[in-house]
């Protein structure tokens, strides 16, 4: 899973996004209906095997727009930043970084010594060719939003924002993720359409369509922050794991959730059933991760994804 991608030797928490509305419709054309996952006899790669040491940082992960870094820092180091946000330490020295949907060309690692000197690791994040679409019409005008949803919204918007400030210690991060269901891929993170030079929103996750009614389960072991005991307006009935590190995981759409909140669980244990619950034009799990407040890439984080 851990290709390290090329490095440079020199030199507020908001609404998870969903997949129906007009936006995801338009978006349709632009995702190939064929794609789908590897067999389920396609194991994780090793991320030992492409590390790489730089300037006493080893580091393997994937370094480009949306991608994800897991490293461990030179020896006495004492604390760690990235473009000088500070990052969490593992006792061991182990970390994890990743890269925003739009991060630029570069970023830098800096860790501190014990003996005050700094040691930086430049890297070199490459860009992606993101399935962008121009098109020569406005954006389509969408309905008002109704009375219901613009009292239920904010009551959401506030359990998604406090799901994703947890820390449950969880080590979920430091594994091989693997995926969650195998079906035919139906949307691709980071698609997005241009109406008359206007952006809409991209899609901020993986739609993975295998029928309704399929089991999904966890890419890597986790803790239950949020199980929706209702379904969301816009996300259904919404799960969302937390891997430790900053890293989580959202699962949209369901049509039973069969974990609850504050369960652990394990790679590979069933959390719930694929639907179309919410905001959603057919049966699909959406799966989305962040770290922080950056949207990532989940084929970035399976085996046989890779940027494309």
């Amino acid at each position: 899973m851990a290709r390290l991608r090329a490095l440079a030797g020199v030199g507020t928490l908001g609404a998870l996004a969903v997949c129906g509305g007009a936006d995801a419709q338009d978006r349709a054309s632009l995702l190939p209906a064929t794609s789908a996952v590897p067999p389920a006899s396609a194991g994780p790669a090793k991320s030992a095997a492409n590390s790489l040491v730089l300037n006493g940082f080893t580091l393997a992960g994937e370094l480009t727009q949306g991608g994800w870094l897991r490293g461990v820092v030179p020896r006495g180091t004492r604390a760690l930043a990235l473009d000088g946000q500070p990052l969490a330490l593992a006792p061991d020295g182990r970390f994890l970084a990743a890269f925003d949907r739009d991060a630029g060309p570069s970023a830098t690692l800096t860790a501190t010594l014990a003996d005050g000197r700094q040691v930086s690791a430049p890297l070199a994040i490459a860009p992606r060719a993101w399935q962008i679409e121009h098109v020569a019409v406005g954006k389509r005008p969408g309905a008002a939003p109704s009375a219901e949803f613009e009292r239920r919204r904010p009551l959401e918007l506030a359990q998604i924002n406090t799901a994703r400030a947890m820390d449950t210690g969880a080590q979920g991060w430091t594994q091989d993720f693997i995926w969650p269901v195998r079906g035919r891929i139906s949307g691709r993170f980071g698609s997005q359409r241009i109406y008359r030079g206007e952006p809409g929103a991209y899609h901020s996750g993986l739609d993975i369509a295998p029928g309704g009614g399929v089991p999904f389960v966890a890419p890597a072991d986790g803790v239950v922050i949020l199980a929706a005991q209702a379904p969301f307006t816009l996300e259904g009935n919404l799960l969302m794991i937390d891997h430790g590190m900053g890293l989580n995981s959202a699962f949209l759409h369901s049509a039973r959730l069969l974990v609850k909140q504050g369960d652990v669980v394990r790679q590979g244990q069933v959390l719930g059933l694929v639907g179309m619950t919410g905001r959603a034009t057919g049966p699909h799990l959406h799966w989305s991760i962040k770290w922080k407040d950056r949207r990532l890439d989940p084929l970035l984080f399976v085996a046989g994804g890779g940027a494309r």
